[in-house]
This record gives structure tokens, C-alpha cells and sequence, in this order.
């Protein structure tokens, strides 16, 4: 296994990193407790700061290894493209307009399945954001649909006194639904774009090869959070009605997401398409809330520094990866994807030659199915932590709650995509 000394600090870096990422609420107790440097560990205990902080450290370091040249060669080299689609989606996919279209439809279909199963409205809803949601990643991509979930869950569930069990429980089986809702097309999901145009992949073989077991694994862990919570689940308040947006400003929103959606990987064309999105609010704002840009850099940050840290991984990881099985590399890249990026690792395995259909199935299937396991799993789980942190005790996160609480649906996951 050769390796130069850049990549073995990068590592390193990369392994303090992820350490930090669980200890995030250690530091936003330093803040409490030594409140003359309040600011800097309130810094350090944003999970959204983590690793763009780290990547900052690695260019310095490579700077000092080698000169300044070289660690700008390396940011030039970078593809940033992720960070700043899931920057623009969530912008879009959070306004007002977006949130109030969702809630209606979701409302509307709770009604049907009320009357016809007659169950309260609180479940049903919970179900239905949990179940149909992530689904519609496959379509408006997993950022979006993240978006959408996590202000959905937010109004009904967060804002109201909840048990720590049904708001980790909640979070888990959200990152791990989404995770896997977006592999019913080949563009939605980032592990599987990174290797579609690689291996051939079509929105058709995602369907055959996912779609089912996918679905399956979304509707069971949607109904076993909702049965397993629904005495805690609040009822909504039916007197308190949304006031109605006009239809008009309802399908300009769904345009603008719709525009960033189809050129998502064009970033020149999706930020000139938000920043038109961004003078239309301001130019009509009856309808409008306030904009999550701060929400939508912090996680743009963090993936930012996920893709400057994560690019000189490959060192450690596709060796590991070429000597497996695929059985092996199906729970080998579900453990990994824990400690990198789920596209990240599918990304390395793509560079690997030779390998087989069922190698391939399995790289992919288990990279989705461990997506929720941890923040850094898989792209679009900053912004849902970023939406929701403030309802968690103490405004952060546990790293360790968040695994065990995921752990229930990824086993649901893994038994999917292994037994169907």
C-alpha cells in the first residue's frame, strides 16, 4: 500500500475529523461553561463547520509540505459541484411556497387514507412524510427531498415537546429512507450518479435493481417508526389554517426548483437560476418567509470541505476495496461509508477495473443502505441536521444517538437489498 506523506497527514486529518464529529456537544458545553471564548466553541460545535475547519488544516499542511503552489493546484482540481447544488436546492426546495404545495399534497392524500383506514391525522402524516418523501427523491434529487422531509417533520414533530427516543428515532429513519428513496433513477441519489455514466447505468436499471427493495425497506421503517411513536405524535392544529398562496407564486417555485433539478450539473446555470429565484422572493415577499441561506452555507461548507478532504482517501480505500467479494464489499462499503462520503467510496470503487455486475450491485447497495448510519454518510444529511439541530437538547446533534437510532432501519435496508 504506497502512499506519499501528503495523503498520510490527509488521513490523519480526515480521521480528526470524524473523531470531532463526535464531539460536537462537548464543545457546545465549553461554550456554556467557559463563555470568554463562547464564540469559537460554539464554532467548533457546529457539525456543519467540522470538515470544511479540517480542510482548511490539510491546505495549510500541504502548503508547508510542499509550497502554496501545490495546495492551489489541489483546490483547482476539485469538483465542487455537489456542495453548491445541494447549496441552491436547499434555498429553493426550503422557501415558503415549495413547503406549503408539499403540506397540502401530504394533507391531501392523509385525508383519503384516513377516511378509508380511519386513523389520526398525526400518524398518518408522519407516516406519509417518512414513506412518500424519500421516494420523491428518485425525482427532485435526495437534497430536496431531505429539505422537504426535514421542515415537514419540523412543524410536526420537533416543535413540540418530544421524547429523545422519538426525536433520534425520528432522524434515523429519515437519513436511512432518504438514503435509499433516491435509487429508483440513476441522477437523484450522489452514490449513484458518481458511478452511472461510468458503468452505464440507466434510470431503468436503477429501477429493476433498487426500486423494489427499495420501496419495500422505505415502507416498512415508515410504518414501524409510526407505530412504535404514534402515541407521542401531536395532532395538528386544525384551527391555526396556513393562509393561502396563489397559485401562480406556487408553480414560479416549482419552476425555479424544477430548472435546478434538471441542470444540476451545471452549476453555472442552477446559481445564475438561484440567484433569479433569490430577486423574484425579494421582488414579490407577500408570499415569502425568510430564505435558509445560512442553513443551506453551512452545509454547502461542510460538503465543500468533505470533497477537499475525501479526494485523497483513495489511497487506503480502493485497495481495500479490490480484494473483496462481493458479499464482503457490500458490508465492507456500508461500514466505510459510515466514516466518508457514501459517493466518495462508490466514486473510488468506480476506478477499480476489471469488477463484476455483482460487485458493482453491491459497492452501491450497501454505500445507500449505510447512508444514515452517521452525518457524513451521505451528502444530504447536513441539511436535514441543520434544519432540526436546534429542537436536540443542547442544540447539537449525538453522533453516537444518531448510529444507534439508525441502526434499526439500515438493518431493515440491509435485509432488503440481500433477501428480495
Amino acid at each position: 500500500m504506497n502512499f506519499t506523506l501528503t495523503e498520510l497527514g490527509a488521513s490523519i486529518i480526515f480521521a480528526i475529523a470524524v473523531l470531532h464529529t463526535f464531539c460536537t456537544s462537548y464543545f457546545e458545553s465549553l461554550a456554556k461553561t467557559i463563555p470568554k471564548h463562547a464564540g469559537l466553541w460554539h464554532l467548533l460545535g457546529e457539525v456543519e463547520i467540522v470538515f470544511g475547519f479540517w480542510a482548511a488544516v490539510l491546505i495549510i499542511y500541504i502548503s508547508f509540505i510542499d509550497h502554496l503552489g501545490a495546495a492551489k493546484t489541489y483546490l483547482d482540481q476539485r469538483n465542487f459541484t455537489e456542495p453548491l447544488f445541494v447549496f441552491a436546492i436547499m434555498i429553493v426546495a426550503g422557501s415558503k411556497p415549495i413547503l406549503y404545495f408539499s403540506t397540502q399534497l401530504l394533507h391531501t392524500i392523509a385525508k383519503g387514507m384516513q377516511a378509508l383506514l380511519r386513523t389520526r391525522s398525526a400518524p398518518t402524516l408522519y407516516f406519509l412524510t417518512l414513506g412518500i418523501t424519500p421516494l420523491l427523491g428518485s425525482l427532485i434529487t435526495e437534497p430536496a427531498a431531505m429539505t422537504l422531509a426535514a421542515f415537514l417533520l419540523r412543524d410536526l414533530v420537533y416543535r413540540h415537546q418530544c421524547s429523545k427516543a422519538l426525536l433520534f428515532g425520528t432522524l434515523g429513519v429519515l437519513f436511512v429512507n432518504i438514503s435509499i428513496g433516491g435509487t429508483l433513477t440513476n441522477f437523484a441519489a450522489p452514490p449513484v450518479l458518481m458511478v452511472a455514466s461510468t458503468w452505464g447505468w440507466s434510470s431503468a436499471f436503477m429501477f429493476t435493481h433498487f426500486g423494489f427493495e427499495s420501496c419495500v425497506a422505505i415502507f416498512i421503517n415508515a410504518l414501524g417508526a409510526t407505530l412504535l411513536f404514534q402515541k407521542q405524535l401531536i395532532e395538528p392544529n386544525e384551527s391555526h389554517k396556513p393562509i393561502k398562496i396563489p397559485v401562480v407564486v406556487i408553480t414560479m417555485h416549482l419552476i425555479f426548483l424544477l430548472g435546478v433539478v434538471v441542470f444540476a450539473h451545471d452549476p453555472i446555470i442552477f446559481m445564475w437560476l438561484l440567484l433569479f429565484f433569490i430577486g423574484f422572493t425579494t421582488a414579490y415577499p407577500k408570499h415569502q418567509s425568510p430564505l435558509i441561506i445560512k442553513e443551506a452555507l453551512l452545509v454547502g461548507f461542510f460538503l465543500a470541505g468533505l470533497v477537499v478532504l475525501g479526494a485523497l482517501q483513495g489511497w487506503w480505500l480502493q485497495p481495500i476495496l479490490e480484494m473483496m467479494s462481493p458479499t464482503a464489499v457490500f458490508y465492507g462499503s456500508l461500514v466505510l461509508t459510515a466514516i466518508t462520503d457514501n459517493a466518495a467510496l462508490t466514486y473510488l470503487g468506480s476506478l477499480v477495473s476489471g469488477t463484476s455486475l455483482e460487485f458493482k450491485l453491491a459497492l452501491v447497495g450497501g454505500a445507500v443502505a449505510g447512508g444514515g448510519l452517521t452525518v457524513i454518510a451521505n451528502a444530504p444529511n447536513p441539511a436535514g441536521i441543520a434544519i432540526l439541530r436546534s429542537y436536540f437538547p443542547g442544540g447539537a446533534v449525538s453522533a453516537l444517538y444518531l448510529l444507534l437510532a439508525a441502526l434499526p432501519p439500515t438493518l431493515v435496508a440491509i435485509a432488503a437489498f440481500r433477501l428480495l
